[in-house]
Parts: C-alpha cells; sequence; structure tokens
C-alpha cells in the first residue's frame, strides 16, 4: 500500500506528538518507545528514500505548527 507524501508527514507528526509525551514507567513502556522511534525511522525515510541531506525541522512559534524543510549540512 502507498500513502501519499501528505500522509507520511501527518502520521509522522502524530508518532512525534506521542514520543515527545510518552514517558517510560516500565518494560512494557520501552518496548513501545522503541516501536514508536522505528516507526518514525521508517517514516522519514519515506519521506526522504535517496538520504539525499533532507531533515524535517520542527521550529518554534508558527500559528500553523507546520515543518520546514532544511537542508542537512
Amino acid at each position: 500500500m502507498n500513502l501519499s507524501p501528505k500522509s507520511i508527514e501527518t502520521l509522522l507528526d502524530l508518532v512525534e506528538i506521542k514520543l515527545s509525551c510518552f514517558q517510560v514507567h516500565d518494560q512494557e513502556d520501552t518496548r513501545e518507545l522503541s516501536v514508536l522511534e522505528r516507526c518514525r525511522d521508517e517514516l522519514m525515510a519515506n519521506i526522504d528514500p535517496k538520504g539525499c541531506g533532507e531533515v524535517l525541522v520542527f521550529l518554534p512559534g508558527g500559528r500553523d505548527g507546520r515543518k520546514s524543510k532544511t537542508k542537512a549540512v
């Protein structure tokens, strides 16, 4: 199943939000954290499958909370 780039970015946003709020209390939480991090990595690989150096950066401020893409140096 193919996902559109917009759907991938939306899913990535949701995973990032969950990761930012996540608190590890036991081994089950550690496993879930690991699954979420792997999910984030896979989604990011789908956004930039060729590894051409684009990095998603979350910038503070901005009304709509969108992320901007910057080139890695």
